[in-house]
């Protein structure tokens, strides 16, 4: 991954310093999401299996890693000639805001930064980049008793290299609190 990675990683921790200190007091509830994304970019639909591992920290903030691999690609045609366009990986981590609705419903905000690796097929010739983003988005989680639940949720990616277009990635799995 490139150099920014480390960088969002640390700006993330420092920004969660004044949270932690605030809840020194009570173990932040570890959770997980397995589930599939759907995403649209310039016409291409691919898919991927995500994963994520987070810590609501307090009722209301907390920060999650997302890693995703790739299981659906699309062809595109352009002028006549038909080429491939795979996502191959994504690796992100984001700062996340709940709104807690009910004690089974939390709305959620995420705001992030990833890496997305693509590949494209065009006459027999294969060819691999990767793309930074910042990343943002809405959602909502369901718990249907202590442990288990659903979530659904949008991302937007804005990619700073400009061989990669943004992509809106709709999302939805299955939830659990360890």
């Amino acid at each position: 991954m490139k150099s920014l990675m480390p960088a969002a990683l640390a700006a993330l921790s420092v920004a969660a310093l004044p949270v932690l200190a605030q809840a020194q007091t009570a173990a932040p509830d570890v959770y997980g999401t397995l589930g599939y994304g759907a995403s649209r970019a310039e016409g291409a639909d691919t898919g991927t299996l995500q994963g994520r591992l987070g810590a609501k920290l307090t009722p209301h903030f907390g920060v999650e890693g997302e890693l995703s691999g790739g299981v659906k690609d699309d062809n595109i045609d352009t002028a006549g000639v038909r080429s491939t366009f795979e996502q191959t990986h994504s690796a992100a981590v984001y700062g996340v805001g709940f709104l807690p609705l009910t004690p089974n419903l939390d709305l959620l905000a995420r705001l992030g930064y990833g890496n997305t690796q693509f590949k494209t097929r065009l006459a027999g010739a294969e060819s691999k980049f990767d793309a930074d983003s910042v990343n943002y988005g809405i959602g909502a989680q369901y718990r249907f008793d202590d442990h288990n639940g659903v979530r659904v949720d949008y991302t937007r990616q804005q990619f700073r290299d400009n061989d990669a277009a943004d992509a809106n990635v709709l999302s939805i799995g299955y939830a659990r609190k360890f």
